[in-house]
């Protein structure tokens, strides 16, 4: 039982640490911009060592990085299985819309590779979901999960960053409208036999 205690409060602990320097991070980049800030900078605001720091990330990216498991996870739970809502749609607009200062930063043309990379893969693996559930082959899937989810993600650096006044909730909508009609050429891909690849009725 004190084992287990131990574990809680321990496991309580490591949160709290990455917590406070997500935040402590998140502070500065606001402020200064993402290349201005370092370890150091991060470590002193949040009043944490730097081998504290190292114990839980490599470096600013990995810890900003961090911050994307949370939101996977925030957009798996608004999916419902209705094959033609993308409904996760709706919170991630809603999520760029209220942190649109940080997300320029840090999502912006001048902003770190892995930090747009990691953005687009958190993006696709939620659009890999919807159109699994929609029936699109598994072998398909990352084509169509690439296209669909390349759309979108260009669609949010041109509301950041270009003058277009729309809110969260029309983004998502047109979104919507413009996958919708082209969901129709989704279904065959869940039977139709890659080029000079046997059907699989032949497999």
């Amino acid at each position: 039982m004190k084992k287990r205690t131990k574990d809680v409060d321990s496991d309580r602990r490591v949160r709290r640490t990455r917590a406070v320097l997500r935040t402590a991070l998140i502070d500065l980049v606001l402020k200064n911009g993402w290349d201005s800030v370092s370890v150091m900078d991060v470590c002193a605001r949040a009043d944490v060592g730097r081998s504290t720091f190292y114990a839980h990330f490599v470096d600013k990216e990995d810890l900003l990085l961090s911050g994307f498991d949370a939101l996977h996870a925030e957009l798996r739970a608004t999916q419902t299985g209705d094959a033609e809502s993308f409904a996760f749609v709706d919170a991630l607009m809603a999520h760029v819309e209220e942190n649109v200062k940080l997300v320029r930063v840090v999502l912006g043309r001048k902003s770190g590779q892995a930090v747009q990379r990691r953005f687009r893969e958190v993006v696709t693996r939620i659009v890999d979901a919807e159109l699994e559930s929609m029936g699109v082959g598994e072998e398909e899937r990352p084509l169509v999960a690439r296209y669909v989810s390349g759309g979108l993600v260009e669609m949010i650096f041109a509301w950041i960053e270009g003058p277009i006044r729309a809110d969260a909730r029309e983004i998502a909508g047109t979104f919507r409208t413009l996958t919708r009609k082209a969901s129709s050429a989704f279904a065959p891909l869940a039977i139709r036999p890659r080029p000079g690849a046997p059907s699989r009725a032949t497999r």
